[in-house]
């Protein structure tokens, strides 16, 4: 049987120096202008209704809905559900640091 995708050392070698650098970079504008020049604009597109996926699942959003919405088919959604499920996984620990990052706003005055 051939190697899957992502057990193939230099896709894994590659995709862990990219993570790396990504992790190293503190500058959230520069990581957004190397994603829209790496990757295609379909690329692009999937990638983020991918996040919006994982958190419109975080928000328990119903998988039909989500369907109808980001227009991804059961199927990806229902693979993302299962993914969710486990909270150590990468998923949640991903959904915690966009958490931390992103920007409260001010509390109401009453």
């Amino acid at each position: 049987m051939g190697k899957s995708k992502t057990n193939d050392p230099v896709i894994q070698e590659n995709l862990s120096e990219l993570a790396l650098a990504l992790s190293e970079t503190r500058d959230p504008a520069l990581i957004l202008s190397f994603l829209q020049r790496i990757l295609t604009p379909m690329e692009t597109r999937n990638i983020a209704s991918r996040w919006a996926l994982v958190k419109a699942l975080e928000q328990k959003i119903p998988q039909r809905e989500i369907a109808r919405t980001l227009g991804l088919s059961l199927c990806k959604i229902t693979r993302g559900s299962r993914e969710m499920k486990n909270p150590d996984q990468a998923f949640n620990k991903m959904l915690a640091a966009a958490r931390k990052k992103r920007p409260r706003p001010p509390p109401e005055k009453t």
